[in-house]
């Protein structure tokens, strides 16, 4: 028979906010499988070091950070082909993810791939979204408000009008584009209203109003924006 696939959140970064059942199925793992920057090293292995253990079997995908996908799409390939070897011999694989799988996950690549041939169970980790909004102390959305997610690469008009439709904001990959981002902020007059996280749970953290923030961002950044009055109070 066949292995199961897992595919296992591990939450922002700080280990102790792995789920008891991610922890759980790492550490019984004959088999582990995670991303990694091409030539570099794995953040997602790194949340979860702890719990592997060290006759575990891993499958490293070396992932490159370009804005072609043909390269990322290839390495998911080979990495699907590596795990489905795995799982035909027996064995169930583990595959450690950032966050949370389907959400912005590198998991969903190999979901896409392995799916419609092999048993697949997917573990929720803690999101970045929900970690950001703890750490800068920021509720994001009460009784009926509307939250809205927008990656940071968009075309600055359409940032500008979604933010202007839009309740509370959520605007992640910050990275390179923090200088557009900040200037539609500045444009719509809401830098007041907005807050900038980067690497939340981590020890180089970083929670600051958006008017503060450093000139540059690193990829794990994100920004909370809230416009109407507080409903929870």
């Amino acid at each position: 028979m066949s292995g199961i696939l897992y595919g296992v959140g591990l939450g922002p970064g700080a280990p102790d906010l792995i789920t008891l059942r991610a922890a759980r199925l790492i550490e019984g793992a004959a088999v582990v499988a995670y991303p990694s920057l091409a030539g570099g090293d794995s953040f997602a292995r790194s949340i979860a070091a702890d719990l592997i253990a060290p006759d575990t079997v891993e499958i490293v995908m070396d992932v490159p950070m370009t804005v072609e996908r043909a390269p990322a799409q290839a390495a998911y390939d080979k990495g699907a082909a590596d795990i489905a070897a795995a799982l035909d011999a027996g064995h169930d694989v583990v595959c450690l993810c950032e966050g949370d799988p389907f959400f912005y996950g590198s998991f969903m690549y190999l979901f896409a791939r392995l799916s419609d041939k092999y048993r697949v169970e997917v573990v929720p980790g803690v999101t970045s979204i929900t970690a950001c909004a703890a750490r800068a102390g920021m509720p994001l959305a009460a009784r009926n408000e509307r939250l809205t997610v927008l990656p940071g690469p968009l075309p600055e008009q359409e940032l500008r009008e979604r933010i202007e439709g839009a309740e509370s904001v959520v605007i992640m990959k910050v990275g390179r584009h923090l200088a557009k981002i900040r200037g539609v902020i500045e444009g719509l007059s809401l830098t007041d209203r907005a807050t900038y996280v980067e690497r939340a749970t981590l020890p180089q953290e970083v929670v600051l109003p958006l008017k503060d923030a450093p000139e540059t961002a690193p990829y794990f950044s994100m920004i909370l924006l809230t416009k109407g009055a507080d409903p929870w109070l």
